[in-house]
């Protein structure tokens, strides 16, 4: 049985990526109490074969902290169940979260006992950090919408089989911020670059007009060659460790041509090469 533990801050997420997986055929559980989560999965495993193949899990603060606090000794008994095992954590900035309680006029579930948001807004992040550490994939929400947050669960999740390691090459500007739902992250903006050629400014690393003008400049195969053989020498140390999931973004000024282009090439590359599933993100021009 495959299972999925879904939680992170109130407001990044949570329940978007419930309905995704249950649009994915996962029988889904929002707000299950982490002291029950146990004994719930121990419901299911029927001695012949498991009530459901794949079951995805919310939990969230309102678990309390004692049992926030035994979240590795429950994930770790779990496991013992031979089950596999998934979590999934999301995140947003604080400005971002601020902004949609105040949209929606939503309750945060620490603000109800007259906690100002933002306060229970640093507990929450506090107290889950327990969660957080111990997660396979994080997922930054702070610029996805809900339909793209839906297609990258989707995407992961599908991506994900439990044999086979999970690689999203992404692709941001560093006007727009760097991201932190990475495990590496390189710096890509010492390439030529295409925004200073009139011909080449409106279109992307997507255009083979760009591709073409970066192919012209040897320092930036130099650079595809570099990044291959990094990844090359240290993904198979992650999936040693029985990783699900990497995240290897590339970021250049506005996310719109050199890092597009490197991530096209990156994950061309390793669709070939390699048995893991690979799939592509591309952050400023979604």
């Amino acid at each position: 049985m495959k299972l999925i533990i879904v939680s992170g801050l109130s407001g990044s997420g949570k329940t978007v990526a419930l309905h995704a997986l249950e649009d994915a055929g996962y029988y889904c559980v929002d707000n299950l109490h982490l002291g029950l989560l146990s004994a719930f999965v121990r419901q299911i495993m029927t001695p012949s074969k498991p009530l459901y193949e794949t079951v995805a899990v919310g939990v969230d603060v309102r678990s309390g902290l004692e049992e926030l606090d035994r979240f590795g000794e429950i994930v770790d008994e779990i496991r013992g169940l031979d089950v596999d095992l998934q979590i999934i954590y999301l995140r947003a900035e604080e400005e971002i979260l601020l902004r949609r309680f105040s949209e929606t006029r939503r309750k945060h579930p620490l603000a109800r006992k007259g906690m100002p948001l933002i306060e229970a807004l640093r507990l929450e992040r506090s107290l889950l950090s327990r969660i957080a550490v111990r997660a396979d994939l994080t997922v930054d929400t702070t610029r996805t919408n809900v339909h793209q947050l839906t297609h990258l669960i989707r995407d992961r999740v599908d991506h994900a089989d439990g044999e086979s390691l999970s690689l999203l090459f992404q692709s941001f500007g560093f006007k727009h911020g760097a991201p932190v739902d990475s495990d590496f992250v390189f710096d890509v903006r010492c390439l030529p670059n295409p925004h200073w050629e009139p011909r080449l400014r409106a279109q992307t690393g997507l255009d083979p007009e760009v591709a073409a003008y970066l192919d012209e400049h040897a320092v930036v195969q130099e650079m595809f060659e570099s990044l291959r053989d990094f990844l090359d020498r240290w993904i198979p140390c992650f999936e040693s460790e029985h990783r699900s999931y990497m995240t290897v973004s590339l970021g250049c000024t506005g996310g719109q041509h050199r890092s597009v282009y490197l991530v096209e090439r990156l994950a061309a590359h390793y669709r070939k090469s390699r048995g893991v599933s690979v799939s592509t993100r591309h952050r400023e021009l979604s």
